[in-house]
């Protein structure tokens, strides 16, 4: 879809929810950036650590005890945070690579609280996927290969981790419909006609 409007979509999601897919169809649908893990990357430029390091700290609060057990890891020289580098530094890393990000044209961001972080701009618009537990499980199980109850012991772990890091750093309850402008359950119409339900209600709120 052709778009002249700088538009940035914000996808919080359920573990199995297929949210990372959907978030993929609408980059794809309104000729925008994708940025899912590609974030750390840029968060890595930014900051001048390693990827490495942003992904094992990826979506998780409290990292700022663990920094200091990694000795090759370093606090850059000439970093912006070389002097005053404290538990929220991470966090504050990767907040700069998402306004970046942002400013450079339409993208479509999947969690790290992208919804909190470009809270102030007006060309935003912030979806909640969800899905039944069921459905959820059976895509893990068949992503990660693992049966049942690994597979639900898979998503309670990460939803924990994530929720966590969501409310820490933004103030507000992961998955409330109070933080979103669209909350969906994926496993009623299946990803592709959510994605298209999804877009329909993005073109509208941006008078498309």
């Amino acid at each position: 879809m052709e778009n002249n409007k700088n538009m940035i979509i914000c996808i919080g999601r359920q573990v199995g929810s297929g949210g990372h897919d959907i978030a993929r169809m609408l980059a794809l649908d309104f000729n925008a950036k994708y940025y899912d893990r590609e974030l750390l990357n840029l968060a890595a430029k930014e900051s001048g650590f390693s990827e490495k390091f942003f992904e094992q700290h990826d979506e998780r609060r409290g990292v700022f005890r663990s920094l200091f057990n990694l000795r090759a890891t370093p606090v850059p020289t000439g970093s912006l945070y070389a002097n005053n580098f404290s538990q929220e530094s991470l966090f504050k890393f990767q907040s700069d690579a998402i306004m970046k990000a942002a400013d450079e044209g339409s993208c479509v961001f999947v969690g790290r609280c992208a919804d909190y972080v470009l809270r102030e701009r007006k060309d935003v618009v912030n979806i909640f996927i969800s899905a039944a537990k069921d459905f959820r499980i059976k895509q893990i199980m068949a992503k990660q290969n693992i049966d049942y109850p690994a597979a639900k012991k898979f998503i309670e772990q990460r939803e924990s981790t994530r929720a966590s890091f969501y409310n820490y750093y933004t103030g507000k309850k992961w998955g409330a419909a109070e933080s979103y402008d669209l909350c969906i359950d994926s496993s009623i119409l299946g990803l592709q006609a959510t994605e298209k339900l999804i877009a329909d209600f993005i073109r509208k709120r941006f008078g498309l």
